[in-house]
């Protein structure tokens, strides 16, 4: 079809068009051409906007995926939080129980019992991803230990941890209380 001939000089679109007003027609209403690029055009921008819905869907899925393992995996934090001081308290009264009074029969099954308790707190904390920081011994890791004081050392580099006055503790890869510590410097 040429550009002077009208959809409607074809036989069989002439029949197709029965009843279609003349104007309607004539105005360029129905035009065959046109109208089918204009409706290839709006497909292809709907295929877009769907292909975009369907990434933006998946990325949705994948954060939502991500936060339900992160509270999966740190939903513990704040219990263990809260039960941090007790495991303190318990290495604390473990560390003042002298030589001699683990050696008296009176006191060997309440220090067994202390000990016991302990060794079940570590385990617990193990098997929900809750570790003890390393510090003794290393250099101080602002993003682990917390420097309370420092103390003059001939015998330990400067910035080395030389005693932990608090545990630290990560849960899985983040960090539940840092261990607060003495650093090493020069000596005066």
């Amino acid at each position: 079809m040429n550009d002077d001939t009208k959809p409607q000089d074809d036989p069989a679109v002439a029949e197709e068009l029965k009843g279609v007003p003349e104007d309607l027609l004539d105005q360029g209403g129905i035009s065959l051409g046109g109208g089918m690029k204009e409706l290839e055009e709006q497909l292809e921008a709907a295929k877009q906007e769907v292909l975009y819905a369907k990434a933006e869907t998946q990325n949705v899925r994948r954060r939502l995926e991500k936060d339900i393992a992160d509270t999966r995996a740190y939903a513990a934090t704040g219990f263990a939080r809260d039960i941090l001081p007790v495991a303190d308290n318990l290495a604390r009264a473990l560390e003042a129980i002298p030589a001699e009074l683990r050696d008296d029969d009176k006191l060997k099954s309440l220090i067994a019992g202390i000990e016991a308790t302990s060794r079940e707190i570590d385990k617990v904390f193990g098997l929900h991803g809750i570790s003890r920081i390393a510090a003794m011994g290393l250099p101080l890791d602002p993003n682990q230990h917390q420097a309370m004081i420092e103390v003059p050392s001939a015998d330990a580099e400067p910035g080395t941890v030389v005693q932990e006055l608090q545990s630290g503790y990560m849960i899985k890869d983040r960090l539940l209380r840092p261990a607060m510590v003495a650093v090493a410097r020069k000596p005066d």
